[in-house]
């Protein structure tokens, strides 16, 4: 079906609930990750639409600053740092190890991209066996488009050195399927929790519930 397989990476790859603990430390409820996060991607992406650009880090910490000034708490560097630094710590969903080893040996061709930095998941992949199974770690630093601006894919595109419909991505965020099938791409919807896809988007290509289905669909 496709020659390589684009991975989205937190939430899709890492179980991003143990930042909560890191929010939790710095005196903030465990519930601001989602707001935080959702306001991370919204501002990334508003800045894309307007031609300009900020790394997800820069973004990131200057939206916690704002958390943490609003809940009367001092926003030092080490506060921030402590809480950021929980993205090079975060595991892999338990599907992911799996899936990824049957597609790598079905032939396909596995990257990575993401909106975050590339270095922050080193780590991440290595501790979960996975960093072997990845071609290529890329983020969106290169483009200065995050996804789902059609350049991001494009980049993976041109790394790879594929045309675009040779690619598929795989995502739980409808947004990124979404923005990939317009640039060209397949759309793999990973949909762990049962989750209804928003009919503003277009249908994804397939929904399948972890990795490891993922696999047995490529295999087919």
């Amino acid at each position: 079906m496709i020659d390589v397989l684009v991975l989205d990476v937190n939430e899709t790859l890492t179980d991003m609930e143990p930042l909560r603990d890191g929010f939790e430390a710095a005196g903030l409820p465990r519930h601001s990750l989602e707001a935080w996060f959702a306001a991370t991607l919204r501002d990334g992406f508003a800045l894309t639409a307007v031609g300009a650009y900020a790394a997800f880090r820069d973004l990131a910490a200057e939206l916690l600053e704002a958390q943490l000034v609003s809940a009367g708490i001092e926003p030092t560097e080490e506060t921030i740092g402590n809480v950021l630094s929980g993205f090079t710590r975060l595991p892999l969903h338990a599907d992911v190890a799996p899936g990824l080893h049957k597609i790598h040996d079905a032939g396909v061709r596995i990257v990575t991209l993401t909106n975050g930095s590339a270095a922050m998941s080193e780590n991440v992949f290595r501790d979960g066996g996975i960093l072997p199974l990845l071609e290529h770690r890329l983020d969106v630093s290169v483009p200065q488009r995050w996804k789902p601006h059609p350049d991001a894919y494009r980049y993976a595109a041109e790394v790879c050195g594929v045309p675009v419909e040779r690619m598929g991505l795989a995502a739980v965020h409808p947004w990124d399927i979404d923005g990939a099938q317009r640039a060209g791409l397949q759309g793999f919807y990973i949909d762990r929790r049962n989750t209804p896809y928003p009919k503003v988007f277009g249908a994804p290509d397939h929904t399948v519930a972890d990795f490891e289905a993922l696999a047995e669909l490529l295999q087919e």
